[in-house]
């Protein structure tokens, strides 16, 4: 079935592109791909016998290939003139769904408050400086304490 399925991918890529790349994909089917168009065709069989699953999809800037846009499942024995025409319809759906869209404007910026600091941390900080205060106040209180009895002679 496998030699059956990469014949049939490459006289299809014959048919279809002038400029093409066949090779076998890790589940064991033919991916054709247009380098020039920017498509690829993949065949695979499918779970029924003599049937083969037809799927395309677009070639990204990067050379990646985008997931599947179309599929169709035909017989493998119906021949390679139906199995193109079923490729071209493919392709020429892909083509029709990837129209460039227009260019939309700008959303308007909206002047948003600057976000305020959180009210906690402020407070943390104000008791700290605030312990701070009060225990160098008790430190200075009890120098000048000390400093009274030494002098007194108390």
């Amino acid at each position: 079935m496998l030699a059956h399925l990469t014949d049939t991918a490459r006289q299809l890529a014959a048919i279809l592109w002038q400029q093409h790349t066949v090779y076998r994909d890790r589940t064991g089917g033919v991916v054709i791909r247009g380098e020039h168009v920017q498509r690829w065709i993949s065949l695979s069989a499918t779970g029924t016998r003599g049937e083969v699953l037809i799927r395309a999809g677009r070639i990204l800037d990067g050379g990646t290939s985008a997931p599947a846009r179309a599929e169709t499942v035909l017989p493998l024995a119906s021949g390679t003139g139906e199995l193109a025409a079923a490729c071209r319809r493919l392709l020429a759906d892909i083509t029709a769904g990837t129209a460039p869209e227009a260019p939309r404007a700008p959303e308007p910026v909206r002047d948003r408050p600057r976000p305020r600091k959180r009210a906690g941390t402020a407070r943390i900080a104000l008791w700290i400086v605030l312990a701070t205060v009060a225990s160098a106040a008790v430190l200075a209180t009890l120098v000048a304490y000390s400093s009274y009895s030494a002098a007194s002679g108390r």
